[in-house]
């Protein structure tokens, strides 16, 4: 099994600020962590390789220089190999830009370390939480996809993928190639050794700019070439102000609670 694990370095989010002019995040000198979400997709696929060694892990991630540290992360856990995508003319791209430049990059890596069985990524960034660009990225490479994953197993050509429900889970079975986004399991994900992380502090991670992804369209990455415009950012209102219904009766208190919402707007 040879996968392709995308990963992101994402603000913490105790300390995330915006731009009041540009509307984007504000990342210069805010600690960075490896997005959770991408974490519980290296468990996935560390998973993978414990049950068959001669599993490959291959990490992608898009960002500035220092982002190489989340993809050392990865290495110290379970990856084997890292490709870093910078450069900038791949600043401000939004998820759809963002999704297509991974997807180049997942086809210029895959010359480099063979064809992939399977791309896994986290279902969303902790910095964004739109859950666009996994699915985004299936789409732009033309595979199948399952979504909301907590553990995958190889069956011959295919993945059994155990994904969360609204009541509790059900198990798919995908053909490879495909991609498979995951969310938080039921177990904690694995810490590095001390050998691996002395290791993957040393390893060298390729760096892949602009120029190396010959097959790119530059209309459609960038600031430029993404479509999403932010035309106004908040910090939302914490006020709470509550009205409590008795509960004694209930068919009096539904009506109550309806003429409330008729009165504040909220019910057309």
């Amino acid at each position: 099994m040879n996968i392709l694990l995308c990963v992101k370095q994402v603000p913490d989010t105790a300390d995330i600020r915006i731009d009041p002019v540009k509307n984007v995040l504000i990342r210069k000198g805010v600690p960075s962590i490896l997005n959770p979400f991408d974490s519980y997709a290296l468990e996935a696929a560390a998973r993978i390789k414990d049950r068959d060694p001669a599993t490959k892990i291959v990490a992608l991630s898009m960002g500035p220089a220092q982002a190489d540290a989340v993809l050392r992360e990865c290495l110290a856990i379970a990856a084997d190999s890292a490709y870093l995508v910078s450069g900038r003319a791949f600043g401000g791209s939004d998820t759809l830009a963002t999704s297509y430049i991974l997807a180049e990059a997942i086809k210029l890596v895959s010359e480099k370390e063979g064809p992939f069985d399977a791309v896994f990524c986290g279902k969303q960034a902790i910095d964004g939480d739109t859950a666009q660009v996994g699915p985004e990225i299936a789409e732009h490479l033309g595979i199948p996809q399952v979504t909301y994953g907590l553990e995958a197993e190889v069956a011959g050509d295919a993945l059994h993928v155990r994904r969360e429900t609204e009541t509790g889970y059900a198990v798919v079975e995908v053909k490879t190639p495909c991609l498979v986004t995951f969310t938080k399991p039921a177990w904690e994900v694995r810490y590095p050794t001390i050998p691996k992380k002395l290791a993957a502090d040393k390893a060298d991670i390729t760096v892949l700019s602009e120029e190396d992804l010959t097959s790119i369209d530059r209309t459609q990455i960038g600031l430029s070439g993404s479509p999403t415009r932010v035309k106004k950012t908040y910090v939302p209102s914490r006020r709470k102000q509550c009205e409590y219904f008795d509960g004694s009766d209930m068919d009096a208190a539904a009506g109550d609670l309806l003429n409330a919402l008729h009165s504040a707007g909220a019910l057309e």
